[in-house]
């Protein structure tokens, strides 16, 4: 258990867009086994849900983390949703894309981080804004309390929506540097446990028993295949409407094209060597050079 009196971290700060309304942590009600997944966004969120879900529900095919795994700082999330989760009688996954400075944290919640090299995550960002449905743009930006700018629609051009999402530091969502950073520094809780996309792409299996470990969930060896399987992208990809936000109905082509390619590198072939240095120095600016090595590499957490 981490000293509270000493180094438990503290909100300093709000943070409020299109997306997000970081006081709805404000007045949450945490019990001792809540699991809190956070990442900047397109970071491998949804797949950890999903492994979260099926470690706590054992393999269940059934299970819909779309539904009980809501983003809770999403700032449109409906009334009635907020009151299922606070009512839930089991075991509580919730997802963030907060800063953890700007987050309300609980020394008895178990918190996951999600790291993914950003020029995967802009690839993964782009496909994802860029197929945004009319009800999307409609909910974020016409829906009553919107702070700042609304979000405009994507530039189709991946490369220069790349080089102005990087020099921007978040373009039009939220800053990059400062939420990969906040939660670098807290890596050293007991309760915080940093993962990584590239890690989980090379051993998923491995990644998903220490996962498990953290979250001290006892798997019987039967059900491990059962659980592996699911996690897959493939298996996923078939059963999106019970992993994706809406069911898909967000995006332009449903869950298929929310959960797109899976993959890393994407950008290699598409940026030149200029660009992709320009990139790994501003990192090594922003968030320093440890950082900026666990966040290419999925090494050194």
């Amino acid at each position: 258990m981490p000293d509270i009196a000493t180094d438990w971290p503290r909100k300093t700060r709000e943070l409020s867009n299109h997306h997000m309304e970081s006081t709805h942590w404000d007045d949450f009600a945490f019990r001792d086994d809540d699991v809190i997944i956070g990442t900047y966004a397109k970071s491998g969120t949804t797949w950890t849900q999903q492994i979260v879900g099926q470690l706590i529900h054992q393999g269940d095919p059934n299970i819909a983390m779309a539904e009980l795994s809501p983003w809770w700082d999403m700032r449109i999330i409906p009334p009635d949703v907020r009151e299922m989760i606070r009512g839930y009688p089991g075991r509580r996954v919730l997802k963030t894309h907060l800063p953890a400075d700007a987050l309300v944290l609980s020394p008895e919640a178990k918190y996951l981080y999600v790291g993914r090299d950003g020029r995967d995550v802009a690839w993964s960002l782009h496909n994802h804004h860029l197929n945004h449905s009319d009800l999307v743009f409609q909910m974020l930006n016409d829906t009553p309390g919107r702070v700042g700018p609304p979000l405009p629609k994507a530039d189709p051009d991946v490369r220069r929506y790349f080089n102005f999402w990087l020099e921007t530091d978040g373009g039009h969502h939220w800053s990059f540097s400062e939420n990969i950073r906040t939660w670098w520094d807290i890596r050293h809780l007991s309760n915080v446990k940093l993962i990584h996309f590239a890690n989980l792409k090379a051993d998923m299996e491995g990644e998903i028993r220490k996962i498990a470990d953290f979250l001290e969930i006892d798997v019987p060896a039967a059900k491990w295949p059962r659980i592996v399987e699911h996690c897959t992208f493939d298996w996923m990809k078939a059963n999106g409407e019970k992993i994706v936000p809406l069911g898909g109905a967000g995006w332009n082509g449903g869950a298929d094209t929310f959960l797109h390619k899976g993959t890393n590198g994407r950008w290699k072939d598409v940026i030149s060597a200029a660009e992709s240095a320009r990139f790994e120095e501003l990192m090594r600016e922003r968030l320093g050079r440890d950082c900026a090595h666990w966040l290419a590499t999925g090494e050194g957490a």
